[in-house]
């Protein structure tokens, strides 16, 4: 499993104009396909009077599913660079999908190439990206009595604290890097003079 992987910080649009066509390039951040083809929908259904509707996306954290469409352009010269430019910058649960609307004036096919893969690359710059790193999911369960100190001394230290939920007791939700399991817990222990007890969940990816 991925120690760590990067995404777009928030969706949105970035336009580049090339000898008279304009290159609009939407991005978004998704989990699974279905979601990616109806964002290319959307962006499609925004557009419906543009040329083209190029688009590449690569979701899991290894990059394991990948796709890429020229719609309608010379084969190879909108899609492919698109997703060459995607796993170029390591991104990942991303789509792009570049809108042209045609200027007048052919670019040649390494002329669509460059323009396809800058629009991307340009959107991300805009837009901006982040690390997701692999977390093991914990709960701490502890008193009421020493809770508000234990919750200030985790995000002091930069714990991820996921949530806090009272009850009989505190039960503290966060979020721990795999190879500092062990010393959190005797962190804990020595914080909590052995009061707190710390159980082990499964897996998931949160900013690093």
């Amino acid at each position: 499993m991925q120690e760590q992987y990067r995404t777009l910080a928030h969706a949105g649009v970035h336009e580049i104009e090339i000898n008279k066509s304009r290159f609009l390039c939407a991005l978004a951040p998704v989990a699974t396909e279905a979601e990616a083809q109806d964002f290319i929908a959307a962006v499609r259904k925004e557009h419906p009077t543009a040329r083209h509707h190029c688009y590449a996306y690569v979701l899991g954290a290894d990059g394991g599913v990948q796709k890429a469409s020229d719609d309608g352009e010379p084969g190879g010269t909108a899609g492919v660079p698109m997703l060459q430019m995607l796993l170029r910058r390591e991104m990942r649960y991303v789509v792009a999908v570049v809108t042209r609307y045609f200027g007048g004036v052919k670019l040649g096919a390494g002329g669509l190439i460059r323009a396809y893969g800058g629009a991307v690359g340009e959107a991300l710059d805009t837009l901006g990206t982040v690390v997701r790193r692999r977390y093991r999911l914990a709960t701490v369960t502890v008193d009421h009595q020493r809770a508000g100190k234990l919750e200030n001394d985790l995000r002091a230290t930069g714990r991820a604290v996921r949530e806090v939920i009272y009850g009989a007791e505190v039960r503290i939700g966060i979020g721990l890097p795999e190879a500092e399991v062990e010393a959190f817990g005797a962190w804990l222990a020595d914080t909590t003079a052995g009061s707190a007890v710390l159980e082990l969940g499964g897996e998931a990816y949160g900013e690093a």
